[in-house]
């Protein structure tokens, strides 16, 4: 078992030996793999006298999906020519030549080219443009992937030139199908080793719905099971073959903006134990925590508000005290304030009140100050009425007065509006007494 004629000895990494050979062989992403689909008619094979479907791909999706696959498949199936090109490592020039070989072997063999194009997400405006010519003229099929919106990162003469797919997360049916295929398939791990369900279920749970990351997982548990001369992976196995679970978290990509999305909303409907789950995501994947901290204070001051003042103080002092200490003690401070803003009562009332007065402010309603409150600090201000009028709140016993503060149609806009909830019941009380006064209403 652990002799160089073993499969564990071997370079090629189980993911490229286990890769699909026809679109027959290709587990998941079935709403795109229906009778009649573009993804289908594109992998019909070329027949004389029949232009082949030549329509240029976009395919979105998350990694391990199946993004080169569906392509290679793709040009196997319909028997074009295939080119592979990533955006990491190739240029205006590489993609030049490509369209130009292209050209001569549609020209002199009538043959059909398929470029598949990785993390086109990474091209340029001007990589991006070297491309237009060729899809245009037909010279090749273009399949460009990414795991990032197309509609910020692709030009829009390419994406109007192509039809965007979205590729799914494979379901943990899907990755259970594809890790047992590996375990007995002779390209896979050929039946050296056993794998029980228990154990296909951990790796399954590992992969979050990547197939590249399935049989990863799998083949270093396989490796390790074979070095210690055991005929069955154990979940000693595949724990000594990871560091730590393998979380998919992209701070560049969309996963970046889903989770701080869910990780805030949690927070905000009150559920602590998904808003830590969320938290240990992005902790684990990586993100900023000074990030996430900046994101605690917004939220305590938007959705938290005056229903307990004492949730925006503890914000900032997890982010003073994360940014001190750093990580991994960061993540203490960080869960502390996300349950308590969890925990904490909810108002957006101060939030609803200044973005209501924007919106008049912006509308044009902005009367004159008052000649009472206007300063009255300086030589001849008196004289031109400033201050004059002006009631001290303080020679009251209770230090509020009926003086009017504001006047025109503001005057009767009420903007702060408090919740029944938390400590700002006690401020809805307080103020209800107070505007009564300063109005002059109930007289």
């Amino acid at each position: 078992m652990t002799s160089d004629s073993s499969l564990f000895a071997m370079s090629v990494p189980l993911a490229a030996r286990m890769r699909p050979r026809s679109l027959s062989e290709v587990v998941g992403q079935s709403h795109l793999l229906k009778p009649g689909s573009p993804l289908r008619q594109l992998a019909t094979p070329i027949a004389d006298g029949k232009a082949p479907a030549s329509t240029s791909v976009l395919l979105w999706g998350p990694p391990g999906t199946g993004k080169t696959t569906l392509a290679q498949a793709i040009a196997r199936d319909s028997g074009r020519r295939f080119v592979e090109l990533s955006a990491i490592t190739a240029g205006v020039k590489d993609v030049r030549e490509v369209m130009v070989q292209s050209q001569k072997e549609r020209d002199a063999y009538g043959t059909g080219t398929l470029l598949f194009l990785d993390e086109i997400h990474r091209f340029s405006k001007a990589q991006q443009d070297a491309l237009l010519p060729g899809v245009e003229a037909g010279w090749v099929t273009l399949i460009a992937a990414t795991t990032e919106n197309p509609s910020f990162s692709v030009i829009a003469p390419l994406l109007s030139r192509s039809l965007l797919l979205t590729l799914e997360p494979l379901s943990e049916d899907d990755i259970a199908t594809l890790v047992d295929r590996a375990v007995s398939d002779p390209r896979g791990l050929n039946g050296e080793v056993a794998l029980e369900a228990g154990e296909r279920d951990q790796i399954v749970l590992l992969a979050q719905g990547d197939a590249r990351r399935a049989l990863t997982v799998l083949e270093a548990a396989g490796a390790h099971a074979a070095s210690v001369g055991n005929t069955t992976i154990e979940r000693a196995d595949i724990e000594e073959s990871l560091d730590h679970a393998l979380v998919r978290y992209d701070r560049d990509g969309d996963q970046h903006y889903d989770i701080i999305s869910a990780f805030i909303k949690s927070v905000r409907g009150s559920d602590a134990d998904a808003a830590v789950h969320w938290l240990a995501r992005m902790i684990e994947g990586g993100e900023d925590p000074r990030f996430i901290a900046r994101r605690l204070m917004i939220l305590a001051a938007e959705d938290i508000g005056l229903a307990d003042p004492q949730a925006l103080p503890l914000a900032v002092a997890a982010f003073e005290t994360v940014q001190q200490i750093g990580m991994p003690e960061g993540r203490i401070p960080l869960a502390e304030a996300t349950i308590y803003l969890a925990l904490a009562p909810k108002s957006n009332a101060a939030y609803n009140a200044i973005n209501a007065a924007l919106e008049d402010v912006r509308a044009g309603m902005q009367p004159s100050v008052p000649k009472p409150l206007r300063s009255s600090n300086y030589a001849g201000a008196k004289g031109r009425g400033n201050g004059v009028g002006y009631v001290y709140p303080h020679d009251d016993a209770k230090a509020v007065v009926p003086q009017d503060y504001v006047t025109g149609k503001v005057a009767k806009r009420r903007y702060y509006i408090p919740k029944e909830v938390g400590f700002e019941r006690e401020l809805a009380e307080r103020w209800a007494k107070l505007r009564a006064i300063i109005r002059g209403l109930g007289k």
